[in-house]
């Protein structure tokens, strides 16, 4: 599919579909043990996004791209980062509003919209967890361009990996309730993402990081500075 075809099935997935689903796993709410690893490795992979951003983000303006019900909003915020939180999805937006401490406020932009868009701006850094894993290599690596030239520093982001397990783990995910499924994530290899950049004659650097594996969740950080 197209970039704006995904884009499309990722808001109506999260606004419309299984909003309150994503409530609760972004929550302390009881979760299934499956969901509970979920849980885990976002939370995992979210400490280490924020590894590779200084400790202390005073004066430095963040892009939160997808920011889903706002976990790595706040704390960008805490750092003391001005913080631009957009997501494709309304309902995620206003759990996220509602989340943030009043005393992070001042720090934060909500935005509902597509992360590329040229309006917001640039910033030192921009975070995109789990928000570009559903698009084709060629979508990826117009969004990366963009992302990394619109940031001073870096640009964090994760993909989903190909190991076989990812793809079994996957293939059992099509056993949950059709109302809890996600559109279809796109597996990428640091070889194929690194060719597509080199195809647009991008000035985007590739490094990856780490591989986060909990349960369901399989998940791969990357990181491009222009």
């Amino acid at each position: 599919m197209s970039y704006n075809r995904t884009l499309a099935s990722v808001e109506t997935y999260f606004d419309k579909t299984a909003t309150r689903t994503w409530e609760r796993l972004t929550s302390d709410a009881p979760v299934s043990k499956i969901r509970q690893t979920v849980r885990q490795g976002r939370d995992e992979m979210r400490a280490l996004m924020l590894s590779r951003l200084p400790e202390n983000l005073d004066g430095a303006r963040v892009l939160d791209a997808g920011c889903g019900a706002g976990q790595m909003t706040a704390e960008l915020a805490t750092r003391g980062a001005e913080v631009v939180a957009i997501d494709i999805s309304p309902s995620l937006i206003e759990i996220a509003s509602s989340r943030l401490p009043r005393k992070l406020t001042q720090r934060v932009t909500f935005r509902t919209g597509d992360m590329l868009s040229a309006n917001l701006g640039t910033f030192d850094h921009v975070i995109a967890m789990d928000s570009l894993i559903y698009y084709a290599e060629a979508d990826l690596a117009a969004a990366l361009d963009q992302l990394a030239g619109r940031a001073c520093a870096n640009d964090v982001f994760t993909v989903a990996p190909r190991p076989p397990l990812q793809m079994a783990m996957w293939r059992m995910g099509q056993w949950f309730p059709r109302s809890d499924r996600s559109p279809i994530m796109v597996p990428h290899t640091e070889t194929g993402i690194a060719e597509a950049l080199r195809t647009r004659k991008s000035r985007a650097h590739l490094r990856p990081l780490d591989r986060i594996t909990s349960g369901f969740y399989i998940s791969q950080a990357m990181e491009v500075s222009a």
